[in-house]
C-alpha cells in the first residue's frame, strides 16, 4: 500500500484489516529492506523486527480514582525490571510491590523501557520510542504493573532519554534525513534534532511521546535523563525540557505528576515555574549530595570525587542548600559549576546513596553498604530518609542486597567490543581501577547481567534493615514536622572541635513542641561538656529526648546512650539520633533554692 502525504509532514494510509496482532513494516523508496514503524507501539521481536498492531485502549484500568502523588510525599525507587527480579518481567516486579508500599515507598522510578536491541541492557540505548522493551513483557504487562501500583498507592515514573537515541536499531534518519542535527554531537552519539531548520517534526515527536507514556501507561510523570545534553539554543521556541514538562502536564490534568531532571552542570533554571524564567520541573537529581556523602562513608576521593571532602560541614550545606557548587571553580572540570539555590525548596533536590550510575562506577559494582562499615551507612542512611530533601533508593537497597549492579548491554560483536573499550577507558578516570581493568566485568556477557540480579530472600534475612528503613520512613510520613506540615524553617551546622565530624539539622516547628533535632556524627564518641551551636538547644523549658537511634540494636547497632544528659551531651559513634522536646523538670528562671540553715551555720552578723 501507498502511503499519502496529509497536508502536513506526515505521511498516512488507513489499513482497516490491520487489527490488533497485525505485523507490519515500511518499504523507503528503492530499498528492498522492510523497515519497523518509527511509531510503533509494539516490537515483538525487537526494534529490528516487524512492527505489531496494538489496541492501546482494549486493556481494563481499575484506577479510576488514583490522582497521583505530590512530590512531598515522595520516596522514590530506582527499579531496573531486568535485574529486579529473577525472572525479569513486568509481572514477576509486580509481585514485589506489596513489599515495597509496606516499607513506605511511594514512588517507583523505573529505568527506561523503550525498546533495545539484544537480551538486556540498562535501556539508555533504546530506538523504538514507542514500543516498550519486549524482553520485560506485552504490552498489557506494563500497563497491569502501572495499574497494581496505583492500587497499593505507589505511583511510577519513567526514566526517559530524549538526548540520542542508540546506535544499533535507530531507523529515523532513514525516514528524515533531518532527525540528526548537523549542529552538535552527545557524549552517546548524534543529537537530535531540536533547534535550527526543520526541527519542529522532531521536537513534535518527542513531545507526543513524553504524553503517550503518561496517556496510554498512565504513567505519573517523567524522569528526563543527562539535561544537559537535550540542545536546544533558538530563542524563537520553547526550550524543549519546558515543553516535556508541560506535555506531561497537559497529558493527565486530572492528577498530580512528576518530573525529574538530571542535570550534571546543576542548573537549578530547571526547577524554576515557568513565569520565573524556569522550566518548570519538580526536582533535579542532587550529585554533589552523594559525592559528599560517599567521601564520608569510603574515605576515597577519586576521579569526580577529588571537589568533595565528605566533612561535616559539606553535608550540612548540601542539606541547607541543596547544591554545594553553586558557581565555585570546580576542580575536577577545571571550570565554573553550578548555579545559586539559596531561595529554592529543599524537596526539589533528590537525594540518594545510591543510583545505577553511581553503583555501577567501580571496579565490581559494589554497593556503598559494602564499602563502609555498617554503622557509618546506618548513619547516613537515616540522613537521607528523614532530611529535608526528596529521598531515593536504589533497588534492593532497602534490604541491603549483597548483588552488585554491574553495566550490561547486548550488542552484535563489533558494537560490543567498542562497549567493552568506551566502558574501560570511562572507567580508567579512577586510578585504583585503571591498575586493575583486566578486571572489569564484560558488559556482553550473559553472567554480568544474571550476578546482577537482587534475591529477594536477603528481604527476611535482612529484616532487621528492613525494619530500620519502615521505621524511618513511618517517621518521614506521620512526624507532623519532618513531614513539612508543621515546620516553618530548617537550618543545619557543622560542630566544632573535639565534635568536627558531627553535625545538627534543626527542623523549626510551629510550635516549640515540634522543633525536631538530627544529629549526626560520622567520628567516634564524644563527650561534649558544653556545645556553643545555638541548633542544639532546646525550645524554652524543654530539654531534648532521643527518639530515634541508628544504633538501636532493633537494627543491628550497638546501643546508644541519651544524647542530651545532665553534665552535657554524648555523641554516639558514627550514629545519627532523632532527638524531640520534652518538658524540662529544671526550671532554668526563677528565684534561686533555699537553703535549709544548720546548728553550725554563721549568721551574716556573726560574720561581720
Amino acid at each position: 500500500m501507498l502511503l499519502d502525504r496529509d497536508g502536513t509532514q506526515h505521511w498516512r494510509v488507513l489499513v482497516r484489516e490491520a487489527g490488533p496482532g497485525t505485523r507490519y513494516g515500511f518499504l523507503l523508496d528503492d530499498d528492498p529492506k522492510l523497515y519497523p514503524d518509527p511509531g510503533s507501539r509494539s516490537q515483538p521481536d525487537g526494534p529490528h523486527g516487524a512492527s505489531e498492531v496494538i489496541d492501546p485502549r482494549a486493556f481494563t484500568w481499575s484506577d479510576h480514582e488514583w490522582r497521583g502523588r505530590a512530590l512531598r510525599d515522595a520516596v522514590f525507587y530506582e527499579m531496573h525490571v531486568g535485574t529486579f527480579t529473577r525472572a525479569g518481567t513486568w509481572r514477576a516486579a509486580a509481585e514485589h510491590l506489596r513489599e515495597l508500599a509496606d516499607v513506605g515507598i511511594t514512588v517507583i522510578e523505573m529505568m527506561p523501557v523503550t525498546a533495545f536491541p539484544g537480551r538486556f541492557g540498562w535501556g539508555y540505548d533504546g530506538v523504538s520510542l514507542f514500543a516498550p522493551y519486549a524482553g520485560y513483557g506485552r504490552p498489557d504487562d506494563l500497563r497491569r504493573f502501572v495499574d497494581h501500583a496505583h492500587g497499593l498507592g505507589l505511583a511510577v515514573i519513567l526514566d526517559v532519554v530524549y538526548n540520542h537515541l542508540g546506535p544499533d536499531g535507530n531507523y529515523l534518519p532513514r525516514f528524515s534525513p533531518s532527525f540528526s542535527s548537523d549542529r552538535y554531537e552527545t557524549d552517546w552519539g548524534l543529537s537530535p534534532r531540536f533547534d535550527g531548520p526543520g526541527c519542529e517534526p522532531v521536537r513534535e515527536l518527542v513531545i507526543a511521546n513524553a504524553r503517550f507514556w503518561i496517556d496510554e501507561y498512565r504513567f505519573d510523570g517523567l524522569r528526563l535523563d543527562a539535561t544537559q545534553d537535550i540542545y536546544d539554543f533558538d530563542a524563537d521556541h520553547e526550550h524543549l525540557v519546558s515543553a516535556l514538562a508541560r506535555a506531561v502536564r497537559d497529558a493527565a490534568p486530572e492528577r498530580t505528576t512528576l518530573v525529574i531532571g538530571e542535570n550534571e552542570p546543576q542548573r537549578v533554571e530547571l526547577v524554576r515555574p515557568r513565569d520565573e524564567g524556569g522550566m518548570g520541573l519538580d526536582a533535579l537529581w542532587n550529585d554533589d549530595f552523594h559525592h559528599s556523602a560517599t567521601v564520608a562513608l569510603t574515605g576515597r576521593d577519586e576521579a569526580y570525587y577529588r571537589d568533595y571532602t565528605g566533612s561535616a560541614q559539606e553535608i550540612a550545606s548540601a542539606l541547607k542548600h541543596g547544591f554545594l557548587y553553586q558557581g565555585q571553580r570546580y576542580a575536577w572540570q577545571s571550570q565554573r559549576r553550578g548555579t545559586a539555590t539559596f531561595d529554592v525548596d529543599p524537596t526539589r533536590f533528590v537525594a540518594y546513596l545510591q543510583n545505577h550510575d553511581q553503583v555501577a562506577n567501580s571496579l565490581d559494582g559494589r554497593r556503598v553498604h559494602q564499602l563502609t562499615c555498617p554503622a557509618k551507612y546506618r548513619a547516613l542512611l537515616s540522613l537521607v530518609l528523614l532530611g529535608p530533601a526528596t529521598p531515593l533508593l536504589f533497588q534492593g537497597e532497602e534490604f541491603l542486597a549483597s548483588a552488585p549492579f554491574l553495566y550490561f548491554a547486548d550488542h552484535e560483536p563489533a558494537l560490543a567490543a567498542c562497549v567493552r573499550k568506551g566502558r574501560g577507558e570511562f572507567l580508567a578516570q579512577f586510578p585504583s581501577v585503571a591498575q586493575a581493568r583486566a578486571r572489569l566485568s564484560d558488559p556482553a556477557a550473559l553472567e554480568t547481567f544474571e550476578r546482577s540480579k537482587l534475591d529477594h530472600a536477603e528481604r527476611t534475612r535482612n529484616a532487621s534493615h528492613v525494619d530500620m528503613v519502615r521505621t524511618l520512613l513511618a517517621l518521614r510520613r506521620e512526624d507532623r514536622t519532618i513531614a513539612g506540615d508543621a515546620r516553618v524553617g530548617l537550618d543545619a551546622a557543622a560542630l566544632s572541635d573535639p565534635a568536627q565530624h558531627a553535625l545538627v539539622l534543626r527542623y523549626f516547628g510551629s510550635a516549640p513542641d515540634h522543633d525536631r533535632l538530627l544529629v549526626v556524627n560520622l567520628g567516634p564518641s564524644r563527650h561534649l561538656a558544653s556545645c556553643s551551636e545555638p541548633l542544639c538547644a532546646p525550645p524554652f523549658a524543654r530539654r531534648w529526648r532521643d527518639a530515634f537511634s541508628s544504633e538501636d540494636p532493633r537494627w543491628g547497632g550497638r546501643g546508644a546512650t541519651p544524647t542530651e544528659q545532665d553534665d552535657g551531651w554524648h555523641l554516639t559513634a558514627d550514629s545519627t539520633a532523632l532527638l524531640v522536646p520534652e518538658p524540662d523538670p529544671t526550671p532554668r528562671f526563677g528565684p534561686p533554692e533555699k537553703k535549709r540553715s544548720s546548728d553550725t551555720t554563721t549568721s551574716t552578723e556573726e560574720r561581720r
